[in-house]
C-alpha cells in the first residue's frame, strides 16, 4: 500500500505563484535531535567539495519545459540522490531519481505543490523510486492546466508512466511499453530536523537535507551572502541545504543552498544565506531520508522492452 497525496490544488500557488509547500504530515512527530556539539564541526563544510571530491548530483530546474510547482520533489529527491552518491563514495555514474514518477503517482504532491517529508514517506510506502532514465521530468501532473500537459493520460499512475521505453517512430508502427524490472532506489527511514545545530549535524553525518523557505525574497537574488532582517513568513518553497560556509568580512556563517531554478539563477543555481537566524524560515522545516538500497545490476531488457514487460494482469510495477 502506498500513499497518494490528493488534496492539494486548492492550496497551491496559482495566485501567489509561490505557494508550493503544502504540509501533509505533522512534522513535530518526526523531529530528531543530535547530541554532537557543533563546536566540534568545521567552520565551513560542503558536500560539493570534501577533500576535492564532489558528492552532489546534477543541478535541476523545475520550471522547464513549463512551470510546475514541484519544488517539494526537487528538493527531497536531489538530497536523496546526493546521499546515495555519498554512500557510493562518488562512484561513477551518478544515480539520479525520477521526479516525474512522483508527479505521475502523486507521491508527495503534484505540480500544484507538495510536502518534502510526505515525499519520503510515500517513497518508503510505495517501496522504491525509479532511476530518472525510466521516466524523465516533463513538468506536468494530472491536475496541470498548461497546454503542454493536456494529455492527462500521460500523467496517470499506470505502469507505462512509471517506467517505459518506446521502440521506434509511431509513423513506423512503434509503441511504448512498460518496463517491469527497472533500476530503483529504496530508503530505510526518514525524519525531520530543525534548528541550526541539528541541521549541521545531520548534514555533516549523512548528507544534504530538504528544507522549507519563503521564496519571495530570493526571486531576484544574483549572488553574495543574503542577510535579511528576521521576518516570520509562510513557508512556500523547498530547497536542499548542502553545507555551510564562513564569511570573514562579516564573521558570520551561512548556509549553502541548492535551488531548483536552473544553473542560470543565483550563483550557478545556488544561494548563500546567513546561518543561525532562521532567515526565510529555513531552520524550521527540514526533512531527510536514509538510503537503503540502489540497483547495481540491472535485468537486461531488449531495446523494445519486450522481455521486461509485466504480465497483462499486472497493474503495479513495484520490484
Amino acid at each position: 500500500m502506498f500513499v497518494q497525496i490528493l488534496l492539494l490544488s486548492s492550496l497551491c500557488g496559482i495566485v501567489a505563484r509561490f505557494n508550493e509547500y503544502v504540509p501533509v504530515l505533522e512534522m513535530d512527530n518526526y523531529f530528531v535531535n543530535h547530541e554532537t556539539n557543533v563546536s566540534t564541526l568545521p567552520p565551513a563544510f560542503s558536500w560539493s567539495n570534501v577533500e576535492g571530491v564532489n558528492y552532489l548530483t546534477k543541478n535541476l530546474n523545475q520550471h522547464i519545459p513549463v512551470y510546475c510547482g514541484s519544488c517539494w520533489a526537487h528538493g527531497s529527491v536531489s538530497s536523496l540522490a546526493d546521499r546515495i552518491k555519498i554512500k557510493r563514495k562518488a562512484e561513477f555514474p551518478d544515480i539520479n531519481l525520477s521526479i516525474q514518477f512522483l508527479l505521475n503517482c502523486r507521491l508527495g504532491g503534484s505540480c500544484n505543490g507538495g510536502d518534502h517529508l510526505a515525499t519520503y514517506q510515500a517513497i518508503q510506502d510505495y517501496g522504491s523510486i525509479p532511476f530518472e532514465d525510466c521516466m524523465v521530468y516533463q513538468a506536468c501532473s494530472a491536475d496541470s492546466t498548461e497546454d503542454e500537459c493536456k494529455n492527462r493520460k500521460q500523467f496517470e499512475c499506470v505502469p507505462t508512466n512509471i517506467c517505459r521505453t518506446c521502440d521506434t517512430f509511431s509513423s513506423h508502427g512503434g509503441t511504448c511499453n512498460p518496463i517491469q524490472y527497472y533500476p530503483n532506489a529504496t530508503i530505510s527511514s526518514f525524519g525531520a530536523v530543525k534548528g541550526s545545530e541539528n541541521m549541521m549535524n545531520e548534514i555533516y553525518k549523512n548528507g544534504p537535507i530538504a528544507c522549507g523557505i519563503n521564496a519571495e525574497e530570493i526571486l531576484e537574488y544574483t549572488g553574495g551572502v543574503l542577510d535579511l532582517p528576521h521576518k516570520l513568513k509562510m513557508i512556500n518553497h523547498i530547497i536542499s541545504v548542502v553545507g555551510w560556509g564562513y564569511d570573514e568580512n562579516t564573521e558570520k556563517q551561512y548556509w549553502i543552498i541548492r535551488n531548483s531554478w536552473g544553473s542560470y539563477w543565483g550563483e550557478m543555481g545556488f544561494i548563500r544565506l546567513v546561518l543561525g537566524e532562521n532567515q526565510l524560515g529555513i531552520e524550521k522545516t527540514c526533512a531527510f531520508a536514509i538510503p537503503e538500497t540502489w540497483t547495481t545490476q540491472n535485468v537486461p531488457c531488449y531495446e523494445d522492452g519486450s522481455n521486461c514487460m509485466p504480465p497483462a494482469t499486472k497493474t503495479n510495477l513495484r520490484q
